[in-house]
């Protein structure tokens, strides 16, 4: 018999989270008990969960207790202080979020590409960037095959992205358009940047804010999040990120090199 988990789930009312919660009955997965956690200003408010209303915790260290399977999506700043709780407390946590990636003692997984890294987990295993995902999930094969030295890629980023207000606002814009309304815009290309743009029939160079060398930080993200998950920080990557008017859906353009050579016809 299966293990009956107790799960909890912390940014369930998020775009993301949303998504878990979906998989989650999709997946049957082995639920024995479910818990929804959030700030204290959520808390106490109900959530739909296939077929059952719940009630929302605040997301408490102590709200961690007896909890088997952690899943975050609630931002880096709750994850930095809740994570390391939740795993002390014997949970295994799956972190959505961009804090942990990069930790040297945080495997970052693909389970297509380097599920072994699982078996080095000290309580917390991070979850890549979306775009960085479906990349190295298409290259690894390819990588395995012929060797891999160079990816050039260009994404084309749907707003979901930038979660549920990034929607809703794409959603308002266009109402407006067509109305012939002012369009306002208040989140993107970053919510903590200084200037922001309208995603409504336009596209936007820009995912996040610029680092010092003058990629962003979602470029940065795809550049050593690729060379982390398949364990070559020789590889060469360079990425551009670009958000487009579409609601769900990420595609991407890749470029790339290898060691043998090879033919279209063999790669595919």
């Amino acid at each position: 018999m299966t293990k009956q988990l107790t799960v909890a789930v912390v940014g369930a009312t998020g775009a993301v989270g949303s998504k878990m919660m979906e998989q989650l009955i999709k997946r049957k997965f082995p639920i024995g008990n479910i818990k929804f956690l959030a700030s204290a200003r959520s808390a106490g408010k109900s959530i739909e969960f296939n077929g059952q209303t719940y009630t929302i915790e605040e997301a408490t260290p102590e709200a961690f207790e007896g909890v088997n399977v952690a899943l975050f999506s609630a931002g880096g700043s709750v994850s930095a202080v809740l994570a390391p709780e939740a795993a002390k407390r014997g949970a295994v946590v799956i972190d959505n979020t961009s804090h942990f990636r990069m930790d040297p003692e945080v495997p970052l997984v693909v389970p297509e590409v380097n599920r072994g890294d699982l078996a080095k987990h000290k309580g917390i295993i991070a979850n890549p960037n979306c775009s960085t995902i479906q990349m190295v999930a298409a290259l690894e094969p390819i990588r395995k095959s012929f060797g891999l030295t160079k990816v050039i890629v260009s994404t084309y980023q749907a707003v979901s992205g930038a979660g549920i207000t990034a929607i809703q606002e794409l959603k308002a814009q266009s109402a407006n358009w067509e109305a012939g309304k002012d369009v306002e815009a208040n989140i993107l290309p970053s919510g903590s940047d200084k200037r922001h743009y309208p995603i409504a029939r336009n596209v936007i160079p820009q995912i996040d804010k610029f680092t010092d060398n003058g990629f962003t930080y979602e470029e940065m993200k795809m550049i050593n999040e690729t060379k982390k998950i398949m364990h070559a920080p020789e590889l060469k990557v360079a990425a551009t990120c670009v958000r487009v008017p579409v609601v769900s859906g990420h595609s991407e353009s890749v470029y790339i090199e290898v060691e043998k050579e090879t033919s279209i016809q063999e790669i595919f």
